[in-house]
């Protein structure tokens, strides 16, 4: 599996973990500027900015470790363009969340770890 179609792996577990726990999807691969939002969700009053990171095998760390200062200074600004963009959402409490899922070397098992509030 390529590292593109791993990643899609990941969101679409990811997304499955969230609607599972009765999680609207808001957006998916929301970009603007230099940003990216893998997921935007909402449950409630609450809006949450989802970064999905996906690896398999451990040799460079589990995929929670991969989310860097830069990327969550990134996905701040990006949430801001997306609240900006969608007005109805602003009233919100809204958090950001980083889904992990780390597969096995062999794809054959994976686990997946919500960290909410992570900013």
């Amino acid at each position: 599996m390529s590292r593109q179609g791993l990643g899609r792996a990941g969101e679409a577990i990811a997304r499955a973990c969230y609607e599972a726990a009765g999680y609207e999807i808001l957006a998916e691969r929301y970009r603007r500027g230099r940003g990216e939002l893998d997921l935007v969700v909402a449950r409630g009053d609450l809006v949450a900015f989802v970064e999905v990171k996906t690896r398999r095998g451990d040799r460079c760390g589990d995929a929670a470790s991969g989310v860097t200062p830069l990327k969550l200074r990134r996905m701040r600004g990006t949430a801001r363009r997306f609240l900006d963009e969608n007005p109805r959402r602003r009233a919100r409490i809204f958090r950001f969340d980083v889904a992990a899922v780390d597969f096995s070397p062999d794809l054959g098992d994976c686990r997946v770890t919500i960290l909410r509030g992570v900013l």
